[in-house]
């Protein structure tokens, strides 16, 4: 497949359900899509609608429909929305995703468990054979999810799993880690 028809998509987290919500312009995401536009890759790097719960019955259908997933698109997620990745992956064929800062469980956080993303068990199995591969970032020191979130999701995915002890919730202005893993992807 050539690069021309790769789509990246960024979903932004929904900012711990603070105003005024996540967007696509939150943190990292404008060095990478700088940086994959630079390689000939199309980002897409929307505002997701209801950013502050980030609703599965809300992001889920916007993300097929207005960001055009589909079997050339990378999902690149970040938080709440590499939790929105995963479940578009149990029922969705993609070409990849990046997973930063995943999590598969609501930890008890009102918001997370308001946006019906954990009613259901994971399918684990579906998320993994509809796409050809899994990046995961992770960090010890993230103050929102305990690292045995993300390594649960690691084991279970078979991801790349990629854990650091000082990125935090990975609000950092720029990612380079994370565009080098989808560079190599390209051979």
């Amino acid at each position: 497949m050539g690069r021309e028809s790769v789509n990246i998509v960024l979903l932004h987290g929904n900012n711990s359900g603070k105003e005024p919500g996540g967007a696509g312009s939150d943190y990292w995401f404008p060095f990478a899509k700088r940086e994959f536009e630079a390689m000939g890759l199309r980002v897409t790097a929307k505002n997701f609608p209801d950013p502050q719960i980030a609703r599965m019955s809300i992001w889920l259908p916007f993300l097929k429909d207005e960001c055009e997933a589909n079997e050339h698109s990378i999902l690149i997620g970040h938080s709440s929305g590499a939790i929105a990745a995963m479940r578009y992956c149990e029922k969705n064929t993609i070409l990849g995703s990046v997973l930063v800062g995943a999590y598969y469980t609501d930890t008890g956080d009102e918001y997370e468990r308001m946006s019906g993303y954990f009613d259901e068990p994971w399918d684990w199995d579906a998320i993994r054979s509809h796409q050809q591969w899994i990046i995961q970032f992770a960090s010890v020191d993230d103050p929102f999810f305990p690292i045995e979130e993300p390594r649960h999701v690691s084991e279970k995915l078979r991801t790349e799993y990629h854990e650091f002890t000082d990125r935090g919730h990975f609000f950092d202005s720029q990612f380079p880690e994370l565009v080098e893993a989808v560079k190599l992807k390209f051979g």
